[in-house]
């Protein structure tokens, strides 16, 4: 969500997050219904899909971490570079 929109500031690439909260839906997931099928089967240990899920997302998945600013930046290092091309 975007919460409100500054100008920008010289010598800054853009996009630029500033900041954030809760962990985005893991790639391939299934999207919204998917990804709330994920949470529910993570946090039932007796949930069919349970282990097979955890396995997926490597073992752990906090749905209320957030991505390091600095990961969520170097992802947006592509969009940065098309952005001052145009």
């Amino acid at each position: 969500m975007v919460e409100k929109v500054l100008p920008p500031e010289p010598g800054v690439a853009y996009p630029h997050c500033a900041g954030g909260k809760l962990q985005g839906p893991p790639e391939d997931c299934g999207g919204i219904p998917g990804y709330y099928n994920l949470l529910e089967a993570l946090r039932q240990p007796d949930h069919p899909e349970h282990e097979d899920l955890l396995d997926w997302v490597g073992g752990e998945f906090n749905p209320n971490a957030f991505s390091s600013l600095d990961e969520v930046n170097r992802r947006l290092t592509p969009l940065q570079r098309w952005w001052a091309k145009t």
